[in-house]
């Protein structure tokens, strides 16, 4: 149910229910009493009683909660008084669904009204006509009636903040999801750009090349078939070499599944620092080993939300990467000078970056730093005795 529908819920429940108590009221008095002056005033009463404290709390339409809770103590709570006094009506006056009402609508700065409710009961007994027990009774009553007007109004804002919370993740959730594909489309458009340079500067020219010597050679076909053949003979060398430099550019266009992790992090870095202007500062230390592929993606996944996070949510300006192998263990350390972290909450993309450590079989910590910043720490164990010796 959407949040806004919850709040109409429950306002409409809490003010229906007010509204019934003083028409019960009222209705009470013209059923059970003939006409007289006093009776006149009770209506006149209640009716103040039912429709004052309403012109400042209205549900979806006035909201000044401070007005109405000190109206209805005053004038509800003066004819709850006043009846309560009344030996007859002991048995059926109550204040029970307006302390409800002031329970719900309850803020710090009327939190006084809590004492006042436990305390009217026992004002009827300075005229001695009210014992302690009963006005025991009846000030529990309208005590656990105001926290139950609390605890439902707990209900609704901690309703209203899960919804929120789960708005802002959702919207975080598809920010960082625009910041992935346009990292990946800018990294592809840069891909095919160097590959076309790369294309156009080799076998272009070499097939240039070939079509001028094919030329040549038809020329001399008549008039000199020996040079001809040298011709045609030097033109396969080249179709060969063409053909060899083709298979590299091929070879290059699939060397992502065999770049490096530390590669991969320094390529990582200066796409950052291009795009979003961040000072970031790269250090490795020790001798990488040969990782499996998908293994250096999720630690580069990791290192790229880290990096979105530093920036979005704690407004850093300076990120330090740290890469450190040991024979056994890959350690990763992102820090950054951004906003401390308060309680942390595991969202999906905490989440996400846990869940891609633990599935390596390491450990993932977030924590702030002692001074300012944040620092996310993964300690991942390696296998196989063999270091990448270009690195």
């Amino acid at each position: 149910m959407p949040v806004k529908k919850v709040f109409y819920f429950m306002d409409w429940g809490i003010f229906g229910l007010r509204s019934y108590n003083y028409i019960l009221l009222l209705s009470h008095l013209l059923m059970e009493n003939e006409y007289s002056p006093r009776l006149f005033v009770n209506i006149v009463w209640i009716l103040a009683a039912l429709i004052i404290p309403a012109l400042f709390w209205f549900p979806q339409q006035r909201m000044n909660k401070g007005w109405f809770i000190s109206l209805e103590l005053l004038l509800g709570g003066s004819y709850y008084v006043k009846s309560f006094m009344q030996a007859d009506q002991l048995g059926s006056v109550d204040y029970l669904i307006p302390s409800l009402t002031i329970g719900y609508l309850l803020t710090r700065k009327t939190a006084w009204t809590i004492p006042v409710l436990s305390v009217l009961p026992f004002t009827s007994m300075l005229f001695g006509k009210v014992t302690w027990d009963l006005a025991l009774g009846s000030s529990s009553d309208n005590l656990l009636f105001s926290f139950i007007g609390i605890w439902v109004s707990f209900i609704a804002k901690a309703y209203h903040e899960k919804n929120k919370l789960a708005k802002e993740i959702d919207e975080q959730n598809k920010l960082l999801s625009q910041y992935a594909a346009e990292i990946e489309r800018m990294t592809l458009l840069e891909e095919r750009s160097r590959m076309s340079k790369e294309m156009h500067d080799t076998l272009g020219h070499s097939f240039i090349s070939l079509i001028m010597s094919l030329d040549a050679a038809i020329a001399l076909l008549g008039k000199n078939p020996s040079l001809a053949k040298e011709k045609l003979i030097s033109i396969r060398g080249m179709t060969e070499q063409n053909l060899d430099e083709m298979r590299d550019i091929v070879h290059k266009m699939g060397e992502e599944e065999t770049t490096s992790l530390a590669d991969h992090a320094e390529r990582l870095v200066s796409n950052f620092r291009e795009y979003t202007g961040t000072v970031i500062l790269l250090t490795l230390k020790g001798t990488e080993r040969t990782l499996p592929f998908d293994m250096r993606q999720s630690i580069i996944r990791v290192i790229q939300e880290s990096f979105t996070n530093a920036l979005k949510h704690g407004k850093a300006t300076e990120i330090e990467l740290e890469l450190r192998f040991s024979p056994s263990a890959l350690s990763v350390a992102i820090r950054n000078n951004g906003t401390p972290l308060g309680k942390i909450e595991h969202g999906f993309g905490l989440s996400t970056m846990k869940n891609r450590v633990e599935m390596l079989g390491g450990t993932f910590s977030i924590s702030s730093l002692a001074v300012a910043g944040v620092e996310v720490r993964c300690e991942i164990p390696l296998k196989g005795d063999k270091p990448d010796a270009e690195n």
